[in-house]
């Protein structure tokens, strides 16, 4: 994948004494991130029922028309319009059941049931409610015009018709359509391929000894990315070693993203930013989100690297609000908001100004079946559960410094697709 160029965001060379004098706005982080990200362009032909949720990779026009016939759309009799003209209680048509039974010739009805193809001949159909059946016979007490109760040939997809452009996301609707007009194959966009790196001394994949923690950041952003439309390559743990880092880098400059979790920080094992202004270029690093500060974001040989932090809050969120979108563009996938559900908060909820603060809530109904929404207890950056305890978050903008109780707020789904 291209990555344009941007002006580094390493802006001192000793980071660990400095620390994050300035931090980007979010809304800017994202934008350049997302200015500099270009789609692949790898597509792939696949069957219809493989295609679910893949981007469409050119243009689909309809093959067959839907209907493929004119069709009745009530149950009755075909009949001509003109052979029911006056036809009414005192005066019917009487028009004969024993003619031909795939033609209409004048004065006969042919029984049809919605939805059967209209026989030759034929131009409307009578409703059964409005005539009088004795078997050989049938006498039409209101007339019909031509084409009423008629389902045109086409009516619902004409033949030729386009029905998606490429980029266009695919659901199970639209794959019912595709198959309803003889698609049976589809050009589509490959998933773009994400390398998931996890990063620290202290991360064990089991068993954790007295000062290791179990590796858990690297496994969640590899789920979130297949179920963004990506496909994650999920390594195993690189430890706070520079030619490690440098080599677990370089190993997937193939992926159309990188992302590496863990030592995005200043301490002095934080050591990932460094090797990829070494090997590349850091464009940023620090953003005013809470939590998540110390993500970066870097390119190497015109890969993007997007390194997340360790605590696994932070992680998450950053990997929401950057590698998220990140990977839809690269896939040629909108960029969708997540739905939100609007709450009234049951306590105060503080934020740091000038920060885009995101806080984990649960929700619940009081006795009026109003959704109130509660922070959990549980805030620290580090502490996984508010995250799966957590029913979404309520972002609050740069611009204030916090909400009060009884404060209507959104409350964000993270966790709902797409």
């Amino acid at each position: 994948m291209r990555l344009a160029q941007q002006p580094t965001g390493m802006t001192t060379p000793d980071r660990h004494s400095s620390g994050f004098k300035r931090r980007t706005r979010l809304d800017e982080a994202v934008d350049r991130l997302l200015a500099a990200v270009e789609p692949h362009n790898r597509t792939e032909r696949l069957p219809l029922q493989m295609a679910d949720g893949r981007a469409v990779a050119a243009t689909i026009t309809a093959p067959n028309p839907v209907p493929g016939y004119d069709r009745a759309a009530m149950d009755g009799f075909a009949v001509r319009a003109a052979d029911t003209f006056g036809a009414g209680d005192r005066s019917p048509s009487i028009l004969d059941l024993r003619g031909p039974e795939d033609e209409i010739a004048p004065g006969t009805a042919i029984p049809v049931n919605t939805g059967s193809e209209l026989p030759e001949g034929a131009d409307a159909v009578v409703m059964i409610e409005q005539v009088d059946d004795n078997g050989e016979t049938i006498m039409v007490r209101e007339a019909v015009a031509e084409g009423e109760n008629v389902g045109d040939a086409g009516e619902d997809v004409a033949e030729g018709e386009t029905l998606y452009e490429p980029g266009h996301r695919l659901r199970p609707s639209d794959l019912g359509l595709l198959k309803s007009v003889g698609r049976w194959k589809l050009d589509v966009y490959q998933k773009p391929t994400v390398g998931v790196v996890p990063t620290g001394e202290e991360l064990v994949e089991a068993d954790p000894e007295p000062g290791e923690i179990v590796e858990t950041n690297g496994l969640t952003v590899s789920q979130y990315v297949t179920r963004w439309g990506g496909k994650a390559t999920y390594r195993n743990i690189v430890t706070d070693d520079k030619a490690a880092l440098r080599a677990a880098i370089q190993r997937d400059l193939t992926k159309d993203i990188i992302v590496t979790t863990g030592g995005s920080s200043v301490g002095e094992r934080d050591l990932i930013p460094e090797v990829v202004d070494d090997i590349g270029e850091v464009l940023l690093h620090g953003v005013a989100l809470k939590p998540g500060y110390p993500v970066a974001i870097g390119v190497v040989e015109q890969t993007p690297v997007v390194m997340l932090p360790g605590y696994p809050v932070s992680c998450l969120v950053t990997a929401m609000q950057l590698l998220r979108p990140a990977v839809k563009k690269a896939g040629y996938l909108p960029i969708e908001p997540h739905p939100a559900r609007e709450a009234t908060l049951t306590r105060k909820l503080p934020s740091e100004p000038g920060t885009k603060t995101f806080a984990r809530v649960e929700t619940g109904v009081d006795d009026s079946d109003d959704l109130m929404a509660t922070p959990t207890r549980a805030g620290g950056a580090g502490v996984l559960s508010s995250v799966a305890q957590a029913d979404g978050w309520v972002v609050v903008p740069e611009d204030r410094e916090g909400y009060a109780a009884g404060d209507r707020v959104a409350v964000e789904d993270w966790e709902a697709q797409p």
